[in-house]
């Protein structure tokens, strides 16, 4: 594929992006709100108008929580499918998104531990662990051993074990837990200003990262052999590569909840479109993920207007039976 071909997808990628946010922003309103009302609630904004208040309160940080949120999550599971060289790897998949749950439902409702750590810290360190577990269990931080069926075994058992745990901590402190249960199902209905300033900077910093982490993760697909006598630092990358995952799924999740397949689903698309180089397909991942979850969002509003359909369920709908074509494709 030529230059001009990878260019041109990016373009129309992000006229999707913006076509779709721009619907994002007056469809399926309680109160009416029409496109023009945008445009003026962006240019000329009264605060005395009920749906120019309605777009810069509530709808834009919205939009804007969701474009981050698709690119950070298309961003983590691009760069696990290559450190792992997995096609199934994702934070979803492979217990990133049931620990960093667990972390976060323990400091929200045990007394010992809450207000203990902030709500990011605690997901950061919940992914954390359990993105250990399932590396050692599949041994992919040894030369030779990343085993694709093992591994995706380990992350499904840590998947159950972090859910299991995080279940049996909302029924033992039932008081607690209201507000948990609504952010585990993956919604973007409480996402305001004040979310979208704590999730930004770490958001941006966490997709930066990503960026300069391309092409180490396009010597990994040599073989590890190859990349480390190319001049590769493995366990550098590992490190670094791991970390950036954490954040970007940690604060992620932190901010708008549990909303899985979209690291499992978008690289693949990238790849389909622009082929395998990192430096090309990881910023159209990023794209194509918050086009997802930007339409995913929409929907929500719409499957049983007037109230609302957590786009995590809307994006299981669409990811579970991806998941169960690449199995049958024998990507395992």
């Amino acid at each position: 594929m030529t230059r001009p071909f990878y260019g041109l997808t990016i373009v129309l990628a992000a006229i999707l992006l913006l076509l779709l946010g721009w619907w994002n922003l007056f469809a399926w309103s309680v109160i009416p709100i029409q496109a023009q009302d945008v445009w003026l609630s962006l240019t000329h904004f009264d605060s005395q108008s009920i749906s120019h208040r309605i777009v810069q309160d509530l709808r834009l940080p919205r939009l804007l929580t969701a474009m981050f949120v698709g690119a950070c999550l298309a961003t983590a599971g691009t760069i696990m499918q290559g450190l792992t060289r997995n096609p199934l790897a994702a934070p979803s998949v492979l217990g990133i998104n049931a620990g960093a749950a667990l972390g976060m439902a323990l400091v929200s409702t045990l007394p010992i531990l809450y207000g203990a750590l902030s709500t990011s810290l605690a997901a950061m360190i919940g992914g954390g662990v359990a993105w250990l577990l399932v590396m050692l269990l599949g041994n992919s931080w040894r030369i030779g051993g990343n085993e694709h069926g093992r591994l995706v075994l380990a992350g499904v058992a840590i998947s159950a074990l972090c859910a299991a745990l995080t279940k049996a901590v909302v029924i033992m402190e039932e008081d607690q837990a209201a507000g948990v249960l609504t952010w585990l199902t993956g919604s973007l209905a409480d996402a305001r200003w004040q979310t979208w300033q704590h999730y930004w900077p770490f958001a941006l910093a966490g997709l930066f990262g990503a960026l300069l982490l391309t092409p180490s993760l396009n010597l990994l697909q040599l073989g590890e052999e190859h990349a480390r006598n190319l001049g590769a630092n493995l366990l550098r990358s590992k490190l670094f590569g791991s970390f950036l995952v954490l954040l970007l799924v940690g604060t992620t999740i932190s901010a708008v909840g549990s909303i899985g397949f979209i690291g499992l689903i978008v690289p693949h698309m990238a790849r389909l479109l622009v082929g395998q180089d990192f430096r090309i397909f990881l910023p159209v991942a990023m794209l194509l993920g918050a086009t997802l979850v930007t339409l995913a969002d929409t929907l929500s509003r719409a499957i049983s207007y007037p109230m609302e359909t957590p786009a995590g369920a809307i994006l299981a709908l669409i990811g579970a039976p991806f998941f169960i074509y690449l199995v049958r494709k024998r990507t395992l």
